[in-house]
């Protein structure tokens, strides 16, 4: 991965050497455990053997909602080798739900429930539907754990009691680990798996680059260009893969980033705003904002220098612009796009870091995923607020259920 800053920062609240303090408490933290689970083989292990399972089956559905699902989807729409039809209900839409479960084969398909805390009440109803779906369709009770299998912590859930009483594999969410920063354990590599994604490539390219980023001079700069910017006012961050294949990553980064940095401390209101986007779709949209709006955003400008595949703009048609374009390949017009944006970017004083990566595969793919979490992690310990509790979250949760019980007085 290549790097490039082009900021600018007036303040120089955060030095070196708060950060390097960061670095060394995480290290010693048991929230380090989503870099230590990367050598943990039995996850690998125990995966495979579940998909070797069920390996057969032509519909994978996710069950679950937020790092449950987001990293899975990432990983899936960068890197799909099979022909294998791939379902997330990641919401509990009443119509979407209706509408994605009649395009499923019930009986040719594998429902993958993921909740770490064993009682997340969406990733529940959508499980319940998916239960009397299959026992309308003919399929007994007892035969369940031919189409289930379930995700979740290996102490303490709920799901897990369920799974031992039915006799439904499970897979495992280390216990130190967040769900947001759980897409390298079972959760994503199940359906990785399917997608025939080298988990083991993945794995171990993640752990190497891990283990080398955080202790670099990249993480230090990048860490201290995201915090003294903050302290300028550049409260936002922008996530801009040029890749389609990449657009996912934006939306598993925005989780990351507002889950992790949006805290109250103590009456005081910390957050970096993430905001998911993706070229050169977005240039016809959120650019002008970008580029003209308030310099209150720093930018992950991410350019993919291969594609697999070439397509020529190669025409005969009489018409200026297409003639001019029939020289060059699409891939031609990307990087010329990207770059074109770039010196735009520069001329108006927009903060930007130049992320490159040479192609999308495992290696690349991993090596995004913890650059991001390690980034968030050292970032929110820098702020001195905990990265990895989400009490806005659960006061939400908490106050549906008492609206739930009194609609029903």
């Amino acid at each position: 991965m290549k790097l490039n800053f082009q900021t600018n920062s007036t303040s120089d609240t955060y030095s070196l050497e708060t950060i390097n303090t960061s670095v060394e408490s995480f290290k010693k933290s048991e929230r380090y455990d989503f870099i230590r689970t990367l050598e943990d083989k039995n996850l690998i292990k125990s995966t495979i053997e579940v998909f070797s399972k069920f390996k057969d089956r032509k519909d994978f559905v996710q069950i679950g909602i937020g790092g449950s699902s987001l990293g899975p989807e990432m990983l899936i729409k960068a890197i799909n080798r099979t022909d294998v039809n791939f379902y997330f209900l990641n919401n509990i839409d009443t119509d979407n739900t209706f509408e994605t479960l009649n395009k499923i084969d019930l009986k040719n398909a594998l429902f993958y429930v993921v909740s770490k805390s064993g009682g997340t009440a969406e990733t529940m109803a959508q499980m319940a539907i998916v239960t009397n779906r299959l026992i309308e369709a003919g399929i007994q009770e007892s035969d369940l754990p031919n189409y289930f299998v379930f995700c979740t912590d290996p102490v303490k859930s709920t799901l897990k009691d369920l799974g031992e009483e039915l006799g439904i594999d499970m897979l495992h969410v280390p216990s130190n680990v967040g769900g947001r920063f759980s897409v390298l354990t079972p959760v994503g590599l199940l359906p990785a798996l399917f997608a025939g994604i080298d988990i083991e490539l993945l794995v171990n390219s993640a752990h190497d680059f891990a283990t080398k980023f955080i202790d670099s001079e990249e993480l230090k700069k990048t860490t201290q260009s995201v915090l003294n910017l903050y302290s300028d006012g550049v409260n936002q961050t922008v996530l801009m893969p040029y890749s389609s294949k990449l657009r996912e990553l934006s939306f598993w980064f925005v989780q990351l980033w507002a889950e992790s940095l949006g805290k109250n401390i103590n009456g005081k209101r910390i957050g970096l705003t993430p905001i998911p986007s993706y070229g050169a779709t977005d240039q016809h949209s959120q650019m002008q904002l970008f580029m003209e709006g308030p310099i209150n955003k720093l930018m992950f400008m991410l350019h993919v220098e291969e594609c697999e595949n070439t397509i020529s703009l190669e025409n005969n048609f009489n018409h200026g612009k297409l003639q001019k374009l029939k020289q060059y390949s699409l891939k031609n017009l990307m990087d010329a796009e990207f770059f074109g944006t770039l010196k735009a970017l520069d001329e108006q004083g927009v903060n930007y870091i130049h992320m490159g990566i040479e192609k999308i595969n495992e290696k690349s793919l991993s090596e995004l995923i913890l650059f991001f979490e390690i980034l968030t992690a050292i970032t929110g310990i820098s702020l001195e607020l905990d990265p990895f509790d989400q009490p806005g979250v659960e006061a939400g949760k908490v106050y549906s259920f008492e609206w739930l019980e009194k609609s029903l007085k």
